[in-house]
């Protein structure tokens, strides 16, 4: 099976030389750098793959390049919109910040983070330029694998075809060649994850209300803000004031951060789910060779889906084109942070209203409100499901949300925060909140383990 359709056999005309074949690929990829340039896309993350190769080569290219998020993630951010702080704007955030740090010292034992550290209330494009070091943290290890499994395939591909006598010359050309497509391939599908993941960020600017709304850690040192455009939009219908409005959000914001801040090994341990997914990735060549022709001659990134977002190479890796075989390793690791996320949500939603309390009359419809929201119209959501395939259930947050109320209810506040600095409930030991403690218990007389 000839490896994506070439072989080194130099006695073919119909295959090209090495140096036929480097000129082709550069050809091909400075097409790709037009059509990018075309979209007002800066394409600085597509870098010579073939400097990796040559006498001098500065060694490996971003795996995710940072440049072609940011840009990519504005340009999104600005067709929506984005307009400027005024004074007026900062002064309701910071208090409403204020008001709700105090109101959460009554409700969790985790200290309030530096108010001081950061600006607490953003524009949409200054969100993107905030968080983008935590996205590009959070999500560089699937480019990583997908670039380390495309690797490995065409390795194997060498191998596969320096099998027999007299193969050393044909080996060593294919290996050239293959080099070359390895390069232009990891350029590629990092600039490709990269101008995905930039249209999830832009598209989450015009919803996301602060930082940690997304339930994942985008901010070192992690701290709340909030974004007033956002949350003016996010209340436009509701028949509640807007101090209210704020307060909640402001709770909300600032006991996800609180947590973050406090419990560092939460960061790595959301993280390193994502790393082991990315690590487990492995590809079905046969499948990129029924796909792949088709994909490249659909693909023009100039032709937008308007409902999604969505160029036609993303429709065509979504529906499979360089769609990882799930190993169960990979479905553990989605299980894992598809369950931490519920927990920070589900925490984050009890810590909320215990604070709240009779203080916010509106709790209840505001609750409610953004349960509907989150299940309707959630950009993160979008993200984990086109990049990972990971559907965070609204289902398996209230069951988390029940779970940590129960643990307060039949302990206390100090009892429930403590859970987070030992084993994290699975998402069947949510249902049963009685049990999971039972279990986590170590008993007073320890003499019949003896």
């Amino acid at each position: 099976m000839s490896p994506f359709g070439f072989t080194p056999d130099n006695n073919d005309e119909e295959n090209p030389k090495p140096d036929d074949f480097a000129a082709m690929m550069r050809q091909m990829q400075e097409q790709i750098q037009k059509q990018f340039q075309e979209l007002g896309i800066n394409p600085a993350g597509f870098i010579n793959p073939f400097a990796n190769f040559a006498p001098g080569g500065k060694g490996q290219q971003e795996a995710l390049p940072i440049a072609t998020v940011r840009d990519t993630a504005k340009k999104f951010a600005q067709a929506q919109g984005s307009q400027p702080l005024g004074t007026k704007d900062v002064t309701v955030v910071n208090n409403a910040l204020e008001i709700a740090e105090l109101w959460l010292n009554e409700a969790t034992v985790f200290p309030a983070t530096a108010l001081g550290a950061a600006h607490t209330s953003l524009s949409r494009l200054d969100w993107v330029d905030e968080t983008l070091p935590g996205w590009q943290a959070t999500m560089e290890p699937l480019a990583t694998g997908l670039a380390t499994a495309i690797s490995s395939l065409l390795d194997q591909a060498v191998a596969g075809q320096g099998e027999g006598d007299g193969q050393e010359d044909a080996v060593a050309a294919l290996a050239g060649s293959m080099g070359a497509i390895a390069g232009l391939l990891r350029s590629f599908i990092g600039s490709m994850i990269a101008t995905q993941l930039g249209q999830a960020i832009g598209a989450i600017s015009a919803n996301a209300t602060g930082a940690h709304d997304v339930a994942l850690p985008l901010l070192d040192p992690a701290r709340p803000i909030l974004i007033p455009e956002n949350i003016e939009k996010w209340s436009a219908d509701l028949e509640i004031p807007k101090t209210e409005v704020y307060l909640f959000h402001a709770l909300r914001e600032a006991a996800i951060a609180r947590l973050f801040a406090h419990n560092p090994w939460i960061v790595s341990y959301m993280r390193s789910a994502i790393v082991d997914y990315g690590r487990g990735i492995r590809i079905d060549m046969e499948a990129i060779q029924r796909q792949a022709e088709e994909a490249m001659q659909n693909f023009d990134p100039s032709q937008i889906n308007p409902e999604s977002g969505e160029n036609s190479f993303n429709i065509a890796l979504n529906n499979g084109i360089f769609t990882p075989e799930e190993t169960p390793e990979q479905r553990a690791a989605l299980s894992k942070l598809e369950t931490a996320l519920a927990l920070v949500d589900g925490w984050a939603d009890d810590v909320t209203t215990l604070a709240a309390g009779d203080r916010l009359p509106a709790i209840t419809q505001l609750r409610e409100m953004y349960r509907r929201q989150r299940a309707t119209n959630a950009p993160a959501q979008q993200l984990f499901k086109s990049l990972l395939g990971l559907e965070v259930s609204p289902k398996l947050t209230r069951e988390a949300s029940a779970f940590w109320q129960k643990v307060r209810e039949s302990k206390d506040v100090a009892s429930r925060d403590a859970l987070w600095s030992g084993i994290l409930p699975s998402a069947d030991e949510l249902l049963n909140p009685v049990a999971f403690l039972s279990s986590t218990q170590v008993p007073d007389d320890l003499s019949g383990l003896l």
